[in-house]
């Protein structure tokens, strides 16, 4: 059996599984970051949340904030790209 998938990430990401939360006009949503590179993350939400096209993704225990967007959704997984 052969893998057809391509990887079209530049740069390798890292397994977490750290609490965040997605900040926008004043309101933040709760999420978990599974993974990380310096260009972008794949996180995971509680629900369905419709997401702005920019966004800051926190993780408080890391010091950790970045401008975000997301490039891709399946179901409660969202993958996103840093600005």
């Amino acid at each position: 059996m052969s893998d057809n998938s391509t990887e079209k990430r530049t740069e390798p990401r890292y397994k977490v599984l750290k609490g965040a939360t997605i900040a926008f006009g004043g309101n933040g949503v709760a999420c978990t970051v599974r993974n990380v590179s310096s260009k972008g993350a794949a996180i995971d939400l509680a629900g369905s949340v419709s997401l702005p096209p920019s966004f800051m993704l926190v993780i408080e225990a890391d010091q950790f904030i970045r401008r975000c967007r997301p490039v891709w959704n399946r179901d409660k997984r969202v993958g996103v790209a840093f600005s």
